[in-house]
């Protein structure tokens, strides 16, 4: 080996990173038995910072810009080998470059169902999945309590963390906003902003920054969904609940059809299929139409009259209801103690 070739072995002149991987957080400077020599240039290009540790202590860090090695520009890393004076030989110490741009476009999202305190309901199980980015904060803290002595530390060694206090931290979240759920939809915005406030102080904890949260949907599982939707039908109908139930009897024809075995066969078994359905919208929208006009009945002034067995079969409707969904608990609560009065 010739001697220029030794030369270059054991000195290094310029330390620099080239970040050619994407997602890399932290990375070591790769030394090897060479030295750093004196008046060596560091070269820390935007988007990146450069930490010195010596023996495991963290030392000096700088940002971009190119930077000659002296002890005036070390001067912890001078106090830590104890220079009394400009050094004049190579030294050795462990460089950690770090990136401190956006890392993009990292994703989260609940994979079961989370039950969540609401102001409508009392409580529901969300579903809610979005993005976000992160950067670089605090590469001291970084490196104490995260990335280490290792060679590289990347955005996807840390994904499940950071998912895990993202979802942790949902339901914080949407206590501190206020929204109930119907709303939380058109106001993903806001919600957004109530993550990214209680999942901050955890992501600061490991020396990074969470930025550009996006919660992208929020949702019901599937069997809750059926449920708000049917609330929502009956609300848009009102009060007009033969409507609701003979247009539900109509959506239903397909499953009847198919149910009596008249599904595949032609003119007939589809005018067989229909009068079924037709008929079984017209009993089922009587009979709770009855229920609703007792129950408006007797929420107003009673009739003259009214008989005990007329208010019990009332009561009995009115339950019924409810075991279909159609009224809660606290309205069937209320209806029947009205009606309890009027046997007083």
């Amino acid at each position: 080996m010739g001697l220029v070739d030794f030369i270059k072995k054991q000195f290094i002149d310029v330390i620099e990173w080239t970040e050619s991987t994407d997602g890399v957080l932290a990375w070591r400077y790769p030394f090897e038995d060479r030295e750093i020599q004196n008046g060596a240039m560091l070269v820390v290009r935007e988007s990146q910072m450069a930490l010195f540790v010596n023996e495991g202590k963290v030392a000096d860090l700088f940002g971009p810009g190119t930077h000659k090695l002296t002890t005036q520009t070390l001067p912890l890393l001078t106090n830590l080998k104890n220079w009394d004076k400009l050094f004049a030989s190579p030294f050795k110490s462990d460089v950690y470059f770090f990136s401190t741009r956006q890392q993009l476009d990292l994703r989260w999202g609940t994979s079961q169902p989370i039950t969540l305190r609401d102001k409508d309901f009392g409580a529901v199980r969300v579903r809610a999945f979005g993005n976000y980015a992160v950067r670089m904060a605090d590469p001291r803290k970084f490196h104490t309590e995260v990335s280490g002595t290792r060679e590289a530390y990347t955005v996807a060694d840390l994904d499940g963390q950071l998912r895990g206090l993202l979802l942790q931290h949902l339901s914080d979240a949407v206590a501190q906003s206020g929204i109930p759920f119907l709303d939380l939809a058109a106001n993903q915005i806001e919600f957004a902003k109530a993550l990214t406030e209680a999942v901050a102080p955890s992501f600061e904890a490991l020396g990074l920054k969470i930025e550009g949260l996006t919660v992208q949907n929020v949702s019901l599982p599937e069997e809750l969904q059926k449920i708000l939707d049917q609330k929502i039908g009956m609300g848009m109908v009102g009060q007009n609940m033969g409507q609701f139930v003979q247009y539900q009897a109509a959506q239903a024809l397909p499953v009847i059809a198919a149910a009596s075995g008249q599904g595949g066969g032609g003119v007939a078994g589809d005018a067989a299929g229909l009068g079924a359905g037709l008929a079984l919208g017209q009993v089922m929208a009587q009979s709770i139409q009855q229920g609703m006009q007792s129950a408006t009945a007797a929420t107003g002034a009673a009739p003259a009259g009214i008989k005990p067995d007329e208010i019990m079969a009332t009561i009995e409707k009115l339950a019924d209801l409810k075991a279909k969904g159609i009224l809660t608990e606290d309205e069937f609560s209320a209806k029947k103690a009205e009606l309890l009065k009027k046997l007083v």
